[in-house]
């Protein structure tokens, strides 16, 4: 549901010549009064539905004493524009029941609007981490299967060597796969970790020899495969997109989940910036291609055209050195060696 107000179209035409309307938080050309959050809505799309820079939603919040976080939404809540000081700000009515306490309010926070399409990261984000080349080559390992038997279905037995923790039983199965490599300094990245199955942990013996039951493959385990305790990875609907505090320098898209050579929206890819170059979850980057090579006539010498900037993507996990990211805008088709910035 969403009415239009030809009152609120001048006030905001009138505030953007007046140029009290900062241009951090400009809002579209045909922006709704209210709106009312339907089943199926994520933050990334209310947000642009209201502004040019999506990533900017927190600014555009203002602050409701009656909601413990406003970046949690729901179905059935009431969005309205208000104007504060000549600035825009979006605040929310509660379309649902909220149970209070005497010290406490309680909201089921597992029905929250999420800030991108989760289900198309979920399922992928379980079966998929980068990992280190010390943390790869110091796991444990399967070194035999029952019987010498290959594996291919849960309930077969395999044997593993190296490091098994005390307090951990439960075990996935990973293969290395692709080697991420910085093409600027060349320095090893980390290995895609690629998911073959779980195991769970029966016993072991004097000679270090670890016994497992395999529980889900995805394909056939193979001897020298890792082992890799259970790792629960949850993604958090709550977090909002946001520039990075930090200036990225000589940040590229390295590689594509599936192969393709084109990447759009919803595509998911890796970065070679990580946790020490201070990319977070839910950090927003511009993602730009280079400029072609042309002839100066007048000058007779080849020039080189400035970046264009092509899309955006936001990280949803970072690791040390390297990080995925989510496509969430494009208006051209993307490409591996794509360089991303801040925004």
């Amino acid at each position: 549901m969403k009415t239009r107000s030809l009152s609120v179209w001048l006030l905001l035409v009138s505030l953007l010549f007046s140029g009290f309307l900062q241009a951090a938080v400009e809002l579209n050309e045909d922006v709704p009064e209210t709106y009312i959050v339907k089943k199926g809505d994520t933050l990334w799309d209310i947000s642009g539905m209201y502004l040019r820079e999506p990533w900017l939603w927190p600014e555009l919040w203002d602050v409701n004493p009656h909601i413990d976080n406003p970046h949690l939404i729901y179905p059935g809540d009431e969005l309205y524009l208000v104007w504060v000081d000549g600035k825009p700000r979006l605040r929310v009515r509660r379309g649902r029941d909220v149970k209070l306490h005497p010290n406490m309010r309680v909201t089921p926070l597992d029905l929250a609007i999420p800030v991108i399409p989760l289900d198309e990261i979920g399922p992928w984000l379980m079966n998929h981490r980068i990992l280190g080349a010390t943390d790869l080559n110091n796991s444990a390992y399967v070194v035999a299967g029952d019987q010498q038997h290959l594996l291919s279905a849960p309930g077969d037995r395999v044997f593993g060597r190296g490091p098994f923790p005390d307090d951990e039983r439960s075990y996935e199965i990973f293969r290395a796969g692709d080697t991420y490599v910085d093409p600027i300094t060349e320095e090893l990245l980390g290995y895609q970790a690629k998911d073959i199955g779980s195991a769970r942990l029966l016993s072991s013996n004097r000679q270090n020899v670890t016994e497992l039951e395999v529980t889900r493959i995805t394909e056939e385990v193979r001897i020298a495969d890792r082992l890799l305790p259970l790792e629960e990875r949850i993604i958090d609907a709550t977090f909002h997109p946001r520039a990075p505090e930090e200036a990225i320098e000589d940040g590229y898209m390295i590689a594509v989940d599936g192969g393709v050579t084109q990447i759009g929206e919803m595509s998911i890819v890796v970065l070679n910036k990580g946790k020490r170059d201070g990319i977070e979850v839910g950090h927003v980057l511009a993602v730009y291609q280079a400029g072609g090579m042309v002839f100066d006539k007048v000058a007779q010498e080849n020039v080189r055209l400035p970046d264009t900037r092509a899309g955006l993507a936001m990280v949803f996990e970072s690791f040390e050195k390297a990080s995925y990211a989510l496509i969430l805008k494009a208006s051209r088709p993307l490409k591996v060696m794509d360089r991303v910035k801040n925004p």
